[in-house]
């Protein structure tokens, strides 16, 4: 894992699979860019996969981000392309992410709108990171993106489907809830309620 700091801020490059040591080192506010392998994951995958066991995954996840993103993906020849691959909101998932950090050994959960209480709880249990990619930024996710090297579930349609992609430098992501109890989303929120304690 190389780290430099950049404008306030520490900057992380991290390749996959993500060892659990590297995670620890992560703290809210931190960036992030990821090269190796990462896995889509929307909702509908989320629901199914949360039933398996280690062994009936279609692919290994361990140590693998999870990207909550639904791909614009076209056929060309024999093989797939991703032509677009934004943030879908990642509270959609709530409902499975827990479990499956727990169960798949996930390390970087990656979306955007941040996620609640049970998954925070699993990211400082299990030594897990949740880090935001700009929303409305599909174009710049995909040119990250440099080969697909597997799909599976297609049956669920193309943007559900559990997309396998080999990434280059994917990011920046910022670090929002940490390993350690750091969550930015409560962090404003604190703030906010100081402030207006104070006003009133």
């Amino acid at each position: 894992m190389a780290t430099y700091v950049g404008d306030e801020m520490t900057v992380y490059e991290l390749e996959t699979p993500i060892p659990r040591d590297d995670v620890l080192k992560l703290r809210v506010g931190d960036l992030i860019y990821i090269t190796g392998s990462i896995v889509t994951l929307r909702d509908r995958a989320a629901a199914r996969l949360a039933k398996l066991r280690a062994s009936e995954l279609p692919f290994p996840i361990t140590g693998l981000p999870l990207f909550h993103c639904g791909p614009l993906a076209r056929r060309v020849g024999n093989r797939w392309e991703i032509i677009a691959a934004g943030p879908t909101t990642s509270t959609r998932m709530e409902p499975f992410q827990a479990d499956i950090i727990r169960r798949f050994g996930v390390r970087v959960i990656v979306g955007k709108g941040g996620m609640g209480r049970r998954t925070a709880r699993a990211l400082r249990k299990h030594g897990a990171v949740y880090a935001l990619f700009t929303g409305g930024a599909a174009l710049l996710a995909a040119q990250a993106i440099r080969e697909v090297r597997g799909v599976r579930w297609l049956d669920l349609g193309t943007p559900e489907a559990l997309w396998l992609l080999r990434v280059a430098r994917f990011g920046p992501c910022l670090v929002a809830m940490d390993s350690h109890g750091g969550n930015l989303f409560q962090q404003v929120i604190d703030k906010a309620k100081s402030r207006k304690a104070r006003s009133d």
